[in-house]
């Protein structure tokens, strides 16, 4: 592993535009700034140096379903995509994260597997909707939970009477309350039913209203117990003039899409795709350009990729069953280059940073990570957001090669990852022994 000392290049990502700029690190933080090229740097020319990407929504399901996942793999594959801190989330992990021995459980079977940052979010439960307390003093940067059945039994989704009782808590703390925002009064996807292979029956069965309802209740209770909500994988573009107008009144109300949302449309997805199947689904090519504008004018703040991997027969892959297939995209390691790939017609590189730097670093309160700033972790991806690439199935880190990015071209070729300044990932190799993640914990 690699130790850098300095790095210089032609674009570097320093106090909000790409400028030339030589970077000191010393003891894993950055120690000096040039804005002209020094000779003994490590001269990557014009690629782009940032800070790492952080991807704010990502299922690990480690301990209790690492056969899904796990810290080792799911790390690993960030760093080939440039993230340098991801989120956890609570549920698909068993014990789900509802407690703090839950939480310590998970912080051990993490121990010594971690390629990147991890933070971890706890989880709201009807269980637990009046013992919030200790779990949110507990170092955990947020509080998620459902509306509708999550898919995992021991994750039940809350009612409104739970978040009267939970929110008021989680206010206290200033702490971001993440919801799945779907509500149904009918059976999931019982359309489905007599055509299990039918794309269009499968977005049809989780329609629109169901999130925008949602989404109107979230707001709702923010302005009534001025609990931080945000709002996670925006699907619905009809939901978004709720959202810029809860933030015009000046709401704590955040919200993200992910990659998914923005580079696939309905009307590309083959029947019998279950390989696509996320939940809320992907939807057509009007409503998703919708979203990239909001990502443009700032109603959606950041962009995160709600990995959430499965083993081939659980995402009934070969049968193309909708209605069994577990719900959810694996695609940790692209979120940088789909990202980018998406929107690179739609918005400036400069524009674009922002969405998968410091406001996911701004929304945990990362704000070590946030900037190229002196004093900062040295955490950075180096890239080229000119160069294209095929996603191939052997090169995806994943624990299991599936996913809907294979052979796609992409746009943003991540040349080095660097954490704590030492190169963890760089020309499409990566070191197995190399654990330079570190757990984020606020205490």
């Amino acid at each position: 592993m690699t130790e850098i000392k300095s790095i210089y290049s032609e674009r570097c990502w320093i106090e909000g535009k790409l400028q030339p700029a030589t970077i000191h690190c010393k003891e894993g933080k950055i120690s000096a700034i040039d804005l002209f090229r020094q000779p003994d740097a490590l001269d990557m020319g014009n690629d782009v140096v940032m800070p790492g990407v952080i991807d704010v929504h990502v299922h690990v399901n480690e301990p209790g379903r690492t056969d899904w996942e796990g810290f080792e793999t799911a790390t690993k594959a960030a760093t080939a995509g440039g993230i340098t801190t991801i989120v956890d989330m609570p549920l698909n992990a068993s014990p789900v994260t509802t407690n703090i021995i839950a939480l310590q459980q998970k912080i051990e079977a993490a121990q010594h597997k971690l390629h990147t940052n991890v933070a971890f979010y706890g989880g709201l439960i009807p269980e637990n909707a009046s013992s919030l307390e200790d779990l949110l003093s507990s170092g955990i940067v947020g509080i998620k939970c459902f509306l509708v059945h999550s898919g995992i039994d021991e994750f039940p989704n809350v009612t409104r009477q739970d978040l009267e009782i939970a929110m008021p808590v989680i206010a206290k703390y200033n702490m971001p309350l993440l919801v799945h925002c779907e509500m149904y009064d009918t059976e999931v996807e019982s359309g489905l039913s007599s055509d299990v292979g039918n794309y269009k029956k499968y977005l049809s069965s989780r329609p629109k209203e169901w999130e925008n309802n949602a989404v109107a209740m979230m707001i709702e209770l923010c302005r009534k117990h001025h609990c931080p909500v945000h709002i996670v994988h925006v699907s619905s573009a009809e939901a978004l003039p709720l959202i810029a107008a809860a933030k015009e009144d000046g709401l704590p109300i955040t919200a993200e899409t992910c990659p998914h949302y923005i580079y696939f449309d309905a009307e590309d997805i083959p029947d019998y795709s279950t390989i696509y199947k996320c939940a809320p689904p992907i939807r057509e090519k009007s409503n998703n350009d919708l979203l990239k504008r909001a990502l443009i004018d700032g109603t959606l703040d950041f962009i995160s990729t709600d990995h959430s991997p499965a083993p081939p027969n659980i995402k009934e892959i070969q049968s193309g069953n909708f209605l069994k297939a577990w719900g959810g995209i694996a695609g940790l390691q692209f979120l940088l280059s789909a990202s980018w790939t998406a929107m690179k017609d739609a918005m400036a590189l400069e524009q674009f940073i922002p969405c998968v730097t410091s406001k996911p670093a701004s929304f945990i309160k990362a704000l070590n990570k946030a900037s190229i700033k002196i004093g900062n972790d040295a955490d950075f991806v180096i890239w080229s957001p000119e160069d294209t690439f095929e996603v191939k199935a052997e090169n995806v880190l994943h624990r299991y090669n599936i996913s809907p990015y294979i052979g796609r071209k992409l746009n943003g070729v991540i040349k080095k990852t660097i954490i704590s300044g030492r190169i963890v990932f760089q020309d499409n190799l990566m070191d197995d022994q190399i654990k330079a993640g570190s757990f984020i914990i606020h205490k």
